[in-house]
């Protein structure tokens, strides 16, 4: 058995914990869970926003699979936590979404920069929310999303702190990956996109960034959870943050060379 499906198995059978770390090799997504009638206009969303929005899947209408990224994936069940938002605010956040399915919902799977970080890790650089064993901190920006119909917002991103030398090694590591996120959108200062404090991320874990490093911030595919907030959606579901879908892609077939 594949190890991206033994770990799809155990989010179904109850495990609730972050995804980081878990079937290192294979690649992990967010998730996005809207009613058809939206699902073009998301579509469109994601096409303006391919950095924060990278989309590497999607299920047909009311069809709870999606076979191109994995046997037996449920996309009801197979993450180990989801969020229900009704009205731009998050009502539950269940273990499974089985209740909440209806037939006229479109899944999408979005890259997750849980990926690129298995290369960063292969290169010997650090990860600290791997090594405290959390999850990966989130920041809402002042970085605006290109906007299709009701979904407009801002960009959401993950920070990692490096050493300079170590940053600049993973921008050149992450840029083979544009498929989930790429290259960072920003390095240092992190008030010059809006993140008051560091320390107090609106997603995930803080994580220290030490006084000989600095903080790198690459696009998140949680950014379409503050856009789903902003644009007060009737419905949607997504993935908790940091609690991802795990496929059955190599993370390998994605690099660009």
């Amino acid at each position: 058995m594949l190890p991206s499906l033994e770990a799809r198995l155990a989010c179904r059978n109850g495990m609730a914990s972050t995804t980081a770390g878990v079937a290192n090799g294979f690649v992990q997504g967010n998730l996005a869970i809207l009613p058809e009638k939206l699902a073009a206009a998301f579509h469109r969303f994601c096409q303006l926003n391919p950095k924060p929005c990278p989309i590497i899947g999607m299920s047909d209408v009311g069809d709870p699979r999606i076979p191109t990224l994995g046997e037996d994936l449920d996309i009801r069940t197979d993450l180990p936590r989801y969020r229900i938002w009704r009205d731009g605010e998050v009502i539950d956040e269940p273990t499974d979404i089985k209740k909440y399915w209806r037939d006229d919902l479109v899944a999408f799977v979005l890259g997750c920069s849980f990926s690129f970080e298995e290369a960063l890790l292969a290169e010997g650089l650090p990860i600290k929310h791997i090594q405290r064993q959390v999850r990966v901190p989130m920041y809402r920006t002042n970085i605006a999303c290109g906007s299709a119909g009701p979904f407009a917002g801002p960009m959401v991103v993950s920070m990692r702190p490096f050493k300079p030398a170590d940053a600049i090694r993973a921008v050149q590591i992450t840029t083979r990956f544009p498929a989930v996120h790429g290259a960072p959108v920003h390095l240092g200062h992190p008030h010059l996109i809006g993140i008051k404090d560091i320390a107090k991320p609106d997603y995930g874990d803080p994580v220290p960034v030490e006084d000989d490093e600095i903080p790198v911030f690459w696009a998140c595919g949680v950014t379409p959870q503050a856009v789903i907030a902003a644009a007060k959606l009737p419905f949607a579901m997504t993935h908790a943050p940091g609690l991802m879908l795990v496929t059955d892609l190599q993370n390998k077939q994605l690099a660009v060379l």
